[in-house]
């Protein structure tokens, strides 16, 4: 990858703070990388872009570097860093065993608080390392008992709580498997995932909250149970405090109180550095969902370089990052606990009607460091006139944010309403590599609609169509060498072809990921959406996301989908679906103010042919917007080849846009005269 300097470098947004950025961790490892680690190269500490080039160039002396600083405590050593580089087949850390809930629980101080629990109500209580440790034990001693040994699955259907991160801890602490999704997934939705996995146990709760509302989820827990036949024994989570249903089946149902009560001493069983940790599912838009298997080793390095580095996390710091368990954020805020900070679970609703600043105000009086949110969330507020300064922010540091681009119309908004000093860390990664390619860092500037730069360890180019790498020009996203958190193995793919058919066949011995970015002259990344919903007028490349962007500033708007459709007759179709504030109507008048806002924010090319108002946009249970799918439904192919309703957040759209695609052709259709055939 190239990281140049040839033209001038424009004003950031925010400069790094110099005194925040000599105390941080990052410049700590980088000095002390230069004297235990022969990093050549890195002349001053805080050169972040010096120091990146070091971890490119040298994967095993950066990786040894993280691993030595971070002090991970192998039961036995590793025989080299990196003993095979070919992707896929890296093979990291060969001989090395170890566990991860180890390094979770070693550094949390025993009276110090290791989880706070919160909820949309404002409710709150705090579990310390020592409680946490004692309760990872006993559940672990539990699983035990109900049959549970290395390398079976233990799966839990569970809101944000403390419960999911316990479960997890003592499943990974013996070896077993975790995965995990939440209860808005209908019983059917959760089988498609679990089933495949043929588990052991299955952890779930009676219920979650949801804006203002105590979802009743003792039915669907048992629904699920009875799909998962290879179940020896179900734990239940008194969670809404609702009566415990009796079991259909004859099986076990073991109550949590129970399973999180015994005086146990926890021992920890040491694993390969590649033994599977937990397995990911992607959302499963097509067919199902594809199981994605990741191993201890990769992701507690990979996690302590971008909590411990990236984000500055540490002793006393608190991370609250929203997110629901089925997306690959709750793993890495689980992961908060590797760095000795408290981690924040959240049940509820980000912007509760009755108290829609919910998280700022617990933000404030849970004294959190890193607040971690969605580009959605933070127009959301803005269009809401919502003010988090009312509330005492002064402990927050960095606002993370991921899921989608964060449009530049976000960081003022922040600058003015959160903090001036605030570090605005916009990130792009995934559920894949269970991290991210490109952030930020206390040594980075940021500019406002940019990624500060790649992340430490990420090899990261732009490809053009002919699979050079370019600078200041659109290219598919492409990794050119490996990072230890890439997948193991997809689960059930014996073969490994379809793993390798996901991200290696467009540039073989190369992660393709699907996105288009631009790696700019300044050193920063611009991610402009997926790759394979990128619209293309008139062989002109255009990113969807500088038009949502655009679009959804306005406020008469609250969410904005713009489609590039191919057409049977060789046309190409651009039609720009908006969701209207309450009381908003699309008018000629209305529809001129988006094409003006987009010319002059963009570009002519940008403008649509069509501007329709809908009722929604299509979400992954993630919140990211379908675009590809909703293209192909447009485009004629059957829905159930285009979107498994499971994945959606809205089913009934699936239909609703196939409708659209439908009047849309059958107005093309060439007019036959009456009586001609």
């Amino acid at each position: 990858m190239t990281t140049p300097h040839s033209t001038p470098c424009p004003e950031p947004f925010l400069p790094p703070d110099p005194q925040a950025a000599a105390g941080s961790r990052i410049a700590d490892f980088a000095r002390w990388a230069a004297r235990h680690q022969g990093a050549e190269g890195i002349p001053d500490p805080i050169d972040y872009h010096a120091l990146h080039r070091w971890s490119v160039t040298d994967l095993e002396g950066f990786w040894a570097a993280v691993w030595e600083y971070f002090d991970i405590d192998a039961t036995t050593p590793y025989e080299r860093v990196l003993a095979e580089e070919t992707m896929p087949g890296a093979d990291w850390f060969p001989g090395a065993t170890l566990n991860y809930a180890h390094h979770a629980l070693r550094n949390l101080h025993p009276d110090a608080p290791a989880i706070t629990a919160l909820d949309e109500t404002g409710a709150a209580y705090e579990i310390t390392g020592r409680q946490l440790r004692a309760q990872v034990a006993s559940v672990a001693a539990t699983l035990r008992d109900l049959g549970v040994g290395p390398g079976d699955r233990v799966v839990g259907y569970l809101p944000n709580t403390p419960h999911a991160v316990i479960a997890f801890l003592a499943t990974a602490s013996m070896g077993a498997v975790w995965s995990v999704c939440g209860q808005d997934y209908a019983p059917r939705a959760a089988a498609d995932r679990f089933a495949q996995l043929e588990p052991t146990v299955l952890i779930t709760a009676d219920g979650y909250l949801f804006n203002g509302t105590r979802h009743d989820r003792r039915a669907a827990s048992l629904d699920l149970a009875d799909a998962l036949p290879t179940l020896k024994a179900t734990v239940l989570v008194d969670h809404l405090g609702l009566e415990r249903p009796a079991t259909r089946a004859a099986r076990l149902t073991v109550p949590w109180e129970d399973a999180a009560s015994r005086t146990e001493y926890l021992g920890i069983t040491p694993v390969p550095f590649d033994h599977p940790l937990w397995i990911v599912f992607s959302s499963g838009t097509t067919g199902l969902p594809k199981g994605i298997v990741h191993g201890h080793g990769g992701v507690l390095l990979e996690h302590l370089k971008i909590l411990g580095l990236h984000c500055d996390l540490g002793l006393g710091d608190r991370l609250l990052w929203y997110t629901t368990t089925h997306w690959m954020m709750w793993n890495l805020v689980v992961s908060t606990l590797l760095t000795g900070a408290t981690t924040c679970t959240y049940d509820g609703s980000p912007a509760p009607v009755a108290r829609p600043d919910a998280l700022w105000e617990l933000a404030a009086r849970h004294k959190v460091t890193v607040f971690g949110t969605s580009p959605q969330y933070l127009l959301a507020m803005a269009k809401l006139g919502v003010d988090p300064a009312v509330h005492d922010l002064s402990a927050i540091r960095v606002i993370g944010c991921t899921g989608s681009a964060l449009p530049a119309s976000a960081y003022p908004w922040v600058r003015d309403h959160v903090g001036a000093g605030v570090q605005l860390a916009s990130t792009s990664g995934g559920t894949d590599v269970v991290s991210g390619f490109a952030g930020s860092a206390p040594t980075t500037p940021v500019w406002a609609g940019e990624l500060s730069a790649p992340n430490l360890g990420v090899a990261l180019a732009a490809y053009d169509d002919a699979g050079r790498p370019v600078t200041d020009q659109v290219g598919e996203l492409v990794v050119t060498r490996p990072m230890p958190s890439m997948p193991l193995y997809f689960w059930n793919d014996p073969d490994g072809s379809r793993y390798r058919d996901a991200y290696f066949t467009a540039y073989p011995g190369m992660w393709r990921h699907g996105d288009w970015i631009t790696l700019t002259s300044h050193g920063s990344v611009i991610v402009h959406g997926r790759s394979d919903a990128t619209l293309n007028r008139n062989g002109v490349r255009l990113g969807s996301v500088d038009i949502h962007d655009i679009v959804e500033r306005l406020p008469e708007i609250t969410e904005a989908l713009v489609i590039g459709a191919e057409e049977p007759d060789g046309g190409y179709w651009m039609p720009l679906f908006v969701v209207l504030a309450d009381g908003t109507e699309l008018d000629d008048s209305l529809r001129e103010k988006i094409r003006d806002a987009i010319r002059t924010g963009t570009s002519p090319r940008h403008v649509p042919d069509e501007i329709l108002a809908v009722r929604a946009i299509p979400h992954t249970k993630t919140g990211k917007k379908l675009e590809v799918p909703v293209k192909r439904l447009l485009q004629g192919a059957p829905a159930e080849q285009v979107l498994n309703p499971s994945a959606v957040d809205n089913p009934d759209l699936i239909a609703y846009f196939a409708g659209l695609g439908a009047e849309r052709r059958q107005a093309l259709r060439p007019h036959t005269p009456e009586g001609v055939s």
